[in-house]
């Protein structure tokens, strides 16, 4: 709404009245502390969001031998189990986790999921309905006690318990065995987070395993056993040990995995023992295994078999890759004097993406992550190239991102690749390092990760096309239909719109936190802060908001109810602006100001149209009409004026006089909060003079009236407008109602001719110019010559 100018009473007057009272709505008040939403501090943990001085867990060490069976792609392996309780509570059973199980043909998953029959559908969309015909569940052989005694188990889908002969009390440890196998899914018809792809031109599978052992769940003071089932989208709880994994394949494959090789004269020639070594102090990858060498394994198929020895350290989980077709790179880092080798693996249909960025892209996600986290600590971090899109274990990722068969690639394909191998390597640090549980809060993960992810992409390449972290990304998931959004404190399994909601909108709203809320140094130190405390531990939601809050010094439980309990959305207006100036009660200087205006106001057409209709009217005919009226000038200074003015003066003070001939601008701004989540208001004032200010207002502006609150601005100058969040701080959903005054807010349509084949690339488009251009023209090169 646009106000002309008006007039205050005077300054006196205007700075005295109170302010308009701006009550709290009654039943909505988004200030609330969060105290009756998160549990309650104790000796496990604190009210700070640290560890308390009671804080445990537990531990599970692992001694597996598995087999990759390359003929049938199977999976048989038996393990050995040490469980240690820390836990000050004794256990009569223990449960384990049989993911794989997610694949069984009478899974929960598999009988639950819903779907539509389409009138036209995609082979691979009926392959992908008629899945549950392959068994892919695990087949447990045998669950028996070190030394050989049989223990009772019961199989509740994706879990196991296990009831052991005696209790396990406080600082005792168990040890046990489970002997299993499992087919291993086509992960191009049956998408999982592990699998196999099949490459016809040579008839090679690649591996990447995952999930492939029976594993421990979590057992914590704050929920118990961690047995919620594996239905697909929460993924996974695991305490921390040591592995020691003995991978047993054919002799002719290379077989990356967590941990470090401990027989590397047994599976590698001198050669590449050579090479690794040279890696390790190489300032660009080292090629291992080379693209010659990958080319010749394709060729032939040995008849044996090798084992490769793997060991990891406190670590949640293990992961493998195998396959006769990889490429292997490696580099060496160093984090706080500890030496990382940055490893790749990856088939010939990687390059020239592979090669160029894969191991280079692990090493500045390793320094940028350490920057704003902890150092990182493992001996290894690898990117497996393979059929699995993204997916992130200790040490260890599966990445997508293949150019095209003749290896030119879009832009979007290059930095796709870029930015999920950022993605699953940072995963290292959430949560394979900051142990949080996946099963029941996605975002504590993959929100934070991706929060850094979007750090480490900007630090990659300036400008970088980050898809996610920049507040105006998430405004059109917050625009879309409240009923098909859920709010981040959703259990994993029951998120609507994943994507945006367990990762895009946590990581978003972080960078609110860090750019507009906090500022960076309070953000960094705070978020640090929580990677230091709970690194290697089991944080909670709790523990994350009460540390950022106690490091910082900043009171941010409206920003986690908002932000995080609901699904509103940001939409500040400016509902209208009134602007004063004192009135200096000089008459010389009022009453020229007055006539300025009587003169500068426009004509009513009534007015003009009379101008021109009206050629003489009666008292211009009739001069005796006129008396003293038709000549006063009300706005005529005189001399009693001046003088009335000088008395009043005299009565002021200096201060009060300074005020009335200030000449300043008062701009009552009205705000409505219409999208019911609370922001900080933004507010950028652009002047007569064409300069600009923006005023930073924290969000407590809201805090007595959650829905519209007025604001007064004085200024020097007069402001010809006002706009709101300027720099698209805070994901508004409207910005046609962030100006004064107000302005329209540019937009687009694409017409389009629909095509129904592919486009080439524009690596594609290039090189096909040139070969044309090379291509001799009525017997004349391009180079002049002749043939």
């Amino acid at each position: 709404m646009l106000k002309q100018p008006l007039l205050a009473a005077g300054l006196v007057a205007l700075l005295a009245l109170p302010a308009a009272a701006q009550n709290t709505n009654s039943g909505t008040d988004k200030f609330a502390q969060l105290e009756t939403l998160l549990p309650t501090p104790n000796t496990y943990r604190t009210a700070s969001g640290a560890p308390g001085n009671q804080y445990w867990q537990q531990r599970a060490d692992y001694n597996i031998r598995v087999k990759l069976d390359d003929a049938k792609q199977s999976i048989s392996g038996d393990e050995d189990i040490t469980y240690t309780n820390l836990s000050p509570d004794v256990l009569t059973y223990l449960w384990v986790q049989l993911d794989q199980n997610v694949l069984d043909k009478n899974s929960i998953t598999a009988t639950t999921e819903v779907g539509q029959i389409q009138q036209r559908m995609p082979f691979q969309a009926l392959e992908y309905l008629q899945k549950s015909e392959f068994d892919g569940g695990f087949k447990i052989a045998e669950v028996k006690m070190k030394g050989g005694k049989a223990l009772p188990h019961v199989i509740n889908h994706t879990m196991m318990r296990i009831d052991l002969p005696t209790p396990l009390r406080p600082k005792q440890a168990v040890t046990f065995s489970i002997k299993w196998s499992y087919n291993i899914n086509d992960q191009t018809k049956i998408n999982q987070r592990s699998g196999y792809e099949y490459f016809p031109e040579d008839k090679n599978y690649l591996y990447e395993i995952a999930q492939f052992y029976p594993r421990m769940a979590v057992y914590s003071d704050n929920q118990g056993w961690q047995h919620k089932q594996f239905l697909g989208n929460g993924e996974f709880a695991l305490p921390f040990g040591d592995y020691r994994v003995s991978i047993t394949a054919p002799a002719d494959h290379v077989v990356g995995a967590t941990g470090t090789l401990q027989n590397a004269s047994e599976v590698l020639s001198s050669a590449q023992r050579q090479r690794l070594e040279q890696a390790k102090n190489s300032n660009k990858p080292v090629l291992i295994v080379s693209p010659l060498e990958a080319e010749r394994a394709e060729q032939n198929r040995a008849k044996g078999t090798k084992t490769w020895t793997y060991a990891a350290k406190n670590v949640r989980d293990f992961a493998w890759a195998s396959s006769r077709k990889f490429i292997w790179d490696a580099m060496g880092v160093k984090q706080n004097g500890v030496p990382v080798m940055c490893m790749s693996y990856y088939p010939k249909e990687g390059n020239p993406l592979w090669g160029k960025y894969s191991t280079e892209v692990i090493a500045h996600t390793i320094k940028t992550y350490s920057k704003f986290t902890i150092p990182y600590a493992y001996p290894v971090a690898i990117s497996v190239h393979g059929p699995v899109g993204g997916m992130e274990y200790p040490m260890l990722s599966f990445n997508g991102g293949r150019p095209e068969k003749d290896g030119t690639y879009s832009a979007d394909r290059k930095y796709g690749m870029i930015s999920v191998i950022i993605h699953e390597v940072g995963h290292n640090f959430f949560p394979m390092i900051v142990n949080s549980d996946e099963r029941q809060w996605t975002w504590m993960d993959e929100g934070l990760n991706t929060f850094v992810q979007y750090l480490t992409e900007q630090e990659w390449e300036r400008n970088y096309p980050s898809r996610r972290g920049e507040p105006a990304n998430i405004v059109a998931y917050m625009q879309s239909d409240k009923s098909l959004q859920t709010p981040i404190m959703t259990n994993s399994e029951s998120v609507l719109q994943f994507g945006n909601n367990a990762y895009g909108k946590p990581a978003t709203g972080l960078n609110i936190l860090r750019e507009t809320i906090m500022g960076r140094e309070l953000f960094d130190y705070a978020f640090k802060e929580y990677a230091t405390r709970w690194a290697y531990k089991h944080p909670t939601p709790a523990d994350f908001f009460r540390t950022m809050e106690d490091a910082s010094g900043v009171d941010l439980d409206w920003f986690w109810r908002g932000w995080f309990y609901t699904v509103d959305k940001t939409d500040l207006a400016i509902d209208g602006v009134k602007w004063y100036t004192v009135d200096s009660k000089n008459p010389e200087i009022e009453n020229a100001r007055k006539r300025e205006l009587i003169n500068k106001a426009p004509q009513s057409i009534s007015q003009q149209r009379n101008l021109q209709d009206i050629k003489k009217t009666l008292v211009d005919d009739k001069p005796e009409l006129k008396d003293f009226y038709n000549q006063y000038d009300p706005l005529a200074t005189t001399e009693a004026d001046k003088q009335r003015y000088q008395q009043m003066v005299k009565g002021m003070t200096p201060e009060q006089q300074q005020r009335l001939n200030s000449g300043l601008h008062f701009y009552e701004v009205s705000l409505k909060n219409k999208g019911g989540l609370t922001m900080p208001v933004i507010v950028q004032m652009t002047y007569e003079d064409g300069k600009q200010e923006i005023m930073n207002i924290p969000a407590e502006i809201w805090r007595k009236n959650n829905a519209e609150v007025t604001k007064v601005f004085i200024t020097e100058k007069p402001v010809v407008s006002f706009v709101l969040d300027p720099f698209l701080q805070t994901a508004d959903t409207d910005l046609s109602n962030n100006a004064w005054p107000q302005k329209a807010a540019p937009s687009r349509f694409e017409l389009f001719e629909y095509q129904q084949r592919a486009q080439p690339n524009p690596m594609q488009q290039q090189s096909a110019l040139q070969q044309k251009e090379q291509k001799p023209v009525n017997g004349t090169s391009s180079t002049g010559g002749t043939n």
